[in-house]
């Protein structure tokens, strides 16, 4: 299992995966922090991707905070080839 710390920015342009050097984690999503909404939309695109199943995310910590506990149930190995074409 893969836990990871995201800085999601909800009610973005458009979706964006981007890793910095120290590789950590943005998302930017479209949908707007509201009633939850976009902790669902935040599971559904990051299931598209990193092509697994949205019962492999796991939103732990942070349902309410901008930056949030995710557990990924994935190998590492393609953990880290997926997050090579997010880096900027």
């Amino acid at each position: 299992m893969i836990r990871l710390l995201i800085k999601v920015k909800p009610g973005s342009g458009k979706d964006e995966i981007i890793v910095d050097s120290g590789n950590n984690l943005s998302v930017k999503i479209k949908a707007k922090p509201i009633d939850g909404e976009a902790n669902e939309y935040l599971i559904e695109y990051l299931a598209k991707e990193f092509n697994i199943s949205k019962g492999n995310i796991q939103l732990e910590k942070g349902a309410t905070s901008r930056l949030k506990r995710i557990a990924l149930t994935m190998e590492q190995s393609r953990f880290d080839e997926i997050l090579k074409k997010y880096r900027k």
